[in-house]
């Protein structure tokens, strides 16, 4: 367990870029509690990646009401956790759905997300793992989830292509951007060592 002056830190990233691998050894480096998105748990999921377009509003409501549920969760975990990392921020949900969502369902599912994003706890500072498209194929296909075996290339690259536009202008909550192609934090201690000298700094106001 290590110090660091932070209370609530958000891990990001594209599908297969490292987010709960990195959110899990975070949380126990730090000594924090740890919440994991509940992805597994939407019964449309599987179906999405096989037909996008039909099953693109369930699917996204689904998770919208989800983590809405979890960040509720969340201010009661603050009154017993001094440190609390998650593997997804909770605007994540917003860049999903500007992709995946027609115009009307987007204008239907904008006036529901708002009212949630009202009431959400804010990260003192997100960690966003920026990743090549072929990294995350390859690490989607080396974990080979069968939630994800009909998951396309042109999808992760599109999603890749909005995760970095997002980030490159998203200015609300400080973030430290890590390149992922050039670190390997499971195998090797020295990175993860790197990411946690970035927390440490980041943390204290450095």
């Amino acid at each position: 367990m290590s110090r660091a002056n932070f209370k609530y830190i958000a891990v990001e990233g594209v599908i297969g870029a490292g987010k709960t691998s990195l959110a899990r050894k975070l949380s126990e480096w730090f000594g924090a509690f740890l919440i994991c998105e509940e992805f597994e748990k939407n019964p449309f999921l599987a179906d999405f990646y096989k037909d996008q377009r039909y099953y693109a509003f369930q699917t996204q409501i689904f998770f919208l009401l989800s983590r809405f549920r979890q960040q509720e969760q969340l201010r009661q975990y603050d009154l017993f956790h001094t440190k609390i990392i998650s593997d997804y921020m909770f605007q994540k949900d917003r860049i999903f759905a500007t992709m995946n969502l027609d115009e009307a369902e987007m204008k239907l599912y904008d006036g529901i997300a708002r009212i949630m994003e009202q009431q959400i706890a804010i990260p003192d500072f997100i960690i966003y793992l920026k990743t090549s498209t072929s990294r995350l194929m390859s690490n989607i296909r080396k974990r080979n989830r069968d939630i994800e075996k009909d998951m396309k290339e042109e999808y992760i690259d599109s999603l890749n292509n909005m995760y970095n536009s997002f980030f490159a202008h998203f200015e609300h909550i400080p973030t430290i951007i890590i390149n992922m192609d050039d670190m390997d934090f499971i195998s090797s201690e020295k990175d993860f060592k790197k990411i946690i000298k970035l927390v440490s700094e980041k943390s204290s106001g450095n």
